[in-house]
């Protein structure tokens, strides 16, 4: 299928959508002369010692100093046309010093100015009475309200929707397998309607309680991320009144100025991602209104030194943090590396590049970055942009990295060629090292854990056997190779069902010595719902059509 390339729209720019209520803390009407006068002086002074600092501090210019080799991410844009390496970045270690200098008075010229203009501002303030001041502040507030209203109601540009094929109509011939398919629609429609009743509106429900909870990921609020996340599923099943229920819901009750700390990561893929999905599936405009807003609260995510984004941020205040296990305050390469596909659908619907910009910043960076061994570690600290420890995982903390580097190819038309050589690049170590062939010859993928390969495969790396089939096109003479790949791995991951009492594979299973594809730990025996063993052997279905695939999913189903 050939999709267009979801690029940023050139000349047009959507204002940002901030749909909070401005904010202007109610003493500053009412502060008196003096105070005002105090906060005056205060300024000044400050303006004052950063003015001097500038001056008599010693040139640290003359000091070597440690590079990252990140300066294009790091060093704040001050001039695009002078002194830099790159447009938009000043370099303050470059090798031209008379530049260098040249830009050092350029900045004390403008120090003197701001000093100078602030003071006048200061004499003109102490000239009025506090009346003048109040009303002066309620000007701006006015203003302010009244900016943020006209920015509100302004629409979204009209773009095409590309068209989409497969997502309705058509029974198959087979009546064995039409029985299937009313069965898993039944199944859906069942789950569906039990969280209607028990758990509407909350973010989950727990069936055995028959009530709705919430979990950190997701914040306290209720904002229905089943209803979001199930929209997609509910219109490609034909379940459209089941579809406007939860169209309706978010109408109505779906706001993102909450005071709530969510994942990054999950809001980004089930929220956003499940409101783009909606929009192309159905061309209801709410949902891609509602996918910008809740985008706009996600920004702030990424006011970090290196534009890394924290992996939690609070909707209301924008305030963001790392989760307190991983690694010393990283973030996960798996998280900020599954944005790409969302915040390039949303620049080319708003016509905004901002969000382009942020996740291809992202990739600029990664580029840059040694890996050892030619593999991603799973921890980046985006204070300092350096690794955390060195453990990379094609399951959890890495997996979906690697497959939107692959997707960001196929949704460009097969025009992303930076994504599609990171891709390859990644994968051709992640065989090298990771990928070990058992004594009963099962293929597995292993973890690297400074220096050492774990024999470990998580429930999450079975996404992989999916991923090497889905990627086989593309890969020059490997294509073969990469098929027979997927399938290897979809078998190992059909052996971790199948030697389960239950038929359901666990959380994580091993490759020791005699154990094989078991899992051995009590902490690892567990099933909670994961989708990846089930979407290898679709992928695997659609590229063979080997049947054994289709009997593989239904007796999952089925168990």
């Amino acid at each position: 299928m050939t999709t267009p390339a979801l690029l940023p729209l050139s000349g047009r720019r959507i204002p940002p959508l901030n749909l909070g209520p401005p904010s202007f803390p109610h003493h500053r009407a009412t502060l008196r002369l003096s105070e005002k006068f105090i906060l005056l002086l205060i300024l000044s002074a400050f303006i004052t010692l950063c003015f001097g600092a500038f001056f008599f501090l010693p040139d640290s210019s003359k000091h070597k100093r440690f590079d990252l080799g990140l300066e294009d991410v790091l060093i704040p844009h001050v001039d695009a046309s002078k002194g830099a390496k790159h447009p938009g970045v000043f370099l303050i270690h470059g090798p031209d010093e008379h530049r260098h200098r040249e830009e050092e008075e350029r900045l004390r010229n403008k120090i003197r100015a701001d000093h100078e203009k602030a003071l006048e501002e200061a004499k003109e303030k102490l000239k009025k009475s506090r009346e003048e001041i109040r009303a002066e502040i309620q000007t701006e507030k006015n203003k302010v309200a009244q900016d943020m209203k006209t920015k509100e109601k302004k629409p979204l540009p009209p773009v095409s929707i590309p068209k989409l094929i497969g997502i309705s109509g058509g029974d198959p011939e087979d009546t064995d397998i039409r029985k299937k398919r009313e069965k898993i629609k039944e199944m859906m429609k069942y789950a569906w309607d039990n969280y209607r009743l028990y758990g509407w509106g909350h973010n989950e429900l727990r069936p055995i309680a028959k009530k709705g909870h919430s979990t950190n990921i997701f914040g306290s609020s209720q904002m229905g991320a089943t209803i979001v996340d199930a929209l997609d599923t509910l219109y490609i099943m034909g379940l459209h009144d089941e579809f406007r229920d939860g169209q309706k819901w978010i109408e109505d009750n779906l706001d993102f100025s909450v005071n709530s700390e969510v994942s990054v990561f999950e809001v980004n893929i089930r929220f956003i991602g499940g409101l783009l999905a909606a929009y192309y599936l159905s061309e209801e405009e709410i949902f891609k209104i509602k996918a910008v807003q809740l985008a706009e609260k996600l920004l702030p995510a990424f006011n970090t030194p290196t534009g890394i984004p924290w992996a939690m941020v609070n909707l209301k205040s924008g305030v963001g943090r790392n989760w307190g296990w991983a690694s010393a305050g990283s973030s996960i390469l798996a998280e900020f590396g599954t944005l790409h596909m969302e915040f390039v659908h949303l620049s080319y619907l708003t016509g905004d590049p901002v969000y382009y910009k942020k996740v291809m910043h992202i990739r600029k960076l990664l580029q840059k970055m040694d890996r050892p061994n030619g593999l991603y570690p799973n921890y980046l600290n985006p204070r300092t942009g350096r690794w955390g420890q060195y453990h990379t995982s094609v399951g959890g903390l890495g997996d979906s990295f690697y497959e939107y580097l692959l997707k960001a190819w196929l949704m460009s038309d097969k025009t992303d060629h930076e994504a599609r050589r990171m891709y390859d690049d990644a994968i051709e170590a992640i065989e090298k090292h990771l990928i070990k062939k058992s004594r009963g010859g099962l293929t597995f993928i292993g973890e690297w854990k400074n220096g050492h390969l774990e024999k470990k495969m998580g429930h999450l790396a079975c996404f992989a056997g999916g991923m090497f089939a889905l990627g086989a096109d593309g890969s020059r003479d490997k294509a073969g190779h990469y098929l027979e790949l997927g399938a290897e791995i979809a078998r190992t991951c059909h052996e971790s069902y199948d030697r389960t009492a239950l038929k359901l594979g666990p959380e994580s299973f091993k490759f020791d010595g005699a154990v094989e594809a078991v899992a051995v730990r009590q902490a690892e025996k567990y099933y909670i719902l994961r989708p990846e063993v089930i979407e290898t052997y679709w992928y695997l279905w659609r590229f063979t059509h080997d049947p054994r695939y289709r009997q593989w999913g239904w007796e999952a189903t089925l168990d």
